[in-house]
């Protein structure tokens, strides 16, 4: 790896299932959070520009993750409906790679860092590469997307509810301070 993410997310729960869905997620919405690239790499001068990109993709190892199947249920369709691994966006994959595409807020290169916001990673995720987002490579705005494009809106469970007792218990805390 060539840096790790430094995350608000310690845990699963509570982070986001994708960088654009950050509701009932800990925190409450989109989290900043920095990707800080191992000094011991050889890595100086290779931030240099990214700093003029408005986001970035991060190819992370998502190293908590033991085994995979070959069909799973993901948390969008009808709640039974099993698709192909290929088919989702499944953390748990025969090879554990994540792509993420993050907002880039501010770019440090004397200390190898990328603050970020957007985050769907959890603290200490290895990064295996940077590379910036380039909407005329990255974007395909009429793109199909199969099956997902068949999902009524009663059958998205991306959001977490309720949240296990001592994430609510830490809620309840936060709002009752803020009181």
């Amino acid at each position: 790896p060539i840096g790790v993410i430094r995350s608000p997310y310690k845990e699963r729960f509570g982070t986001p299932r994708q960088p654009t869905v950050t509701t009932q997620v800990s925190g409450g919405g989109a989290q900043r959070g920095c990707i800080e690239l191992r000094p011991d790499a050889g890595l100086d001068h290779t931030l240099r520009g990214l700093a003029g990109f408005d986001y970035c993709w991060a190819i992370t190892l998502m190293h908590l993750n033991a085994g995979w199947k070959p069909l799973v249920r993901p948390p969008r369709g009808p709640r039974r409906a099993k698709q192909g691994v290929f088919a989702t966006r499944a953390p748990h994959r025969p090879n554990p790679i994540a792509l993420s595409a993050l907002k880039v807020v501010e770019v440090d290169e004397a200390a190898l860092r990328v603050t970020v916001v957007g985050l769907d990673l959890l603290d200490g995720t290895p990064v295996l590469d940077l590379k910036p987002y380039v909407p005329y490579a990255d974007s395909f705005p009429r793109a199909k997307a199969g099956w997902v494009d068949e999902v009524r809106a009663e059958e998205d469970r991306l959001g977490y509810w309720p949240p296990p007792p001592h994430l609510l218990q830490q809620q309840r805390s936060v709002s009752d301070a803020g009181s």
